[in-house]
């Protein structure tokens, strides 16, 4: 697949997220990328470092020009951890693991961003404001607790499905209670 397509479809994916998402600076998008799956492969089995750069590079200044922290989730041999900037890890009080991913354990995507981040680090758990799933990676334990389903306009990045999530608080209070 044309590596022009495929960051014509992130770009889209990231901008309609952040739309329908209506994140503020600070808040954080937790995106887990197959590069295998955009290029056609089974998840694991097919990793194109270049293609998840090219992805990285591509949604990464749209979310610093909003000034929407990325959390990089890694593949399944790091335990799904995520790779952020040190700066969201002191703003939310995240604890630091040691661990520099690789694209056979971490995946392609998690590498593109600890080497594009200025400051990285990785933790093992976060608590996101929207995420995008490419590829079936399974990016919902890193969201917060209400996790609401985003209808995009793209359905793939390459040759893998795509998922949004945006979150909202909870409604508590029952029948009585009151919301905005």
């Amino acid at each position: 697949m044309e590596i022009q397509l495929i960051k014509q479809q992130a770009e889209t994916a990231v901008r309609e997220l952040l739309e329908a998402s209506a994140l503020h600076a600070g808040d954080i998008l937790v995106i887990g990328c197959s590069s295998s799956e955009i290029v056609g492969e089974t998840i694991g089995h097919g990793s194109s470092f270049d293609t998840a750069a090219e992805v990285f590079a591509t949604v990464m200044p749209i979310l610093k020009e909003k000034g929407i922290f990325l959390a990089a989730q890694c593949c399944e041999h790091l335990n799904r951890a995520l790779i952020i900037e040190r700066a969201c890890a002191e703003k939310y009080g995240l604890e630091e693991v040691c661990v520099v991913p690789q694209p056979k354990a971490g995946g392609s995507f998690a590498t593109a961003a600890w080497q594009g981040f200025s400051s990285p680090v990785a933790v093992e758990h976060i608590r996101a404001h929207a995420g995008l799933d490419i590829g079936g990676t399974l990016i919902g334990m890193h969201l917060r607790d209400v996790a609401v389903p985003v209808r995009l306009s793209v359905s793939r990045v390459g040759e893998a499905i795509l998922l949004a999530a945006r979150t909202r608080p909870k409604f508590i209070g029952g029948c009585r209670a009151k919301y905005e």
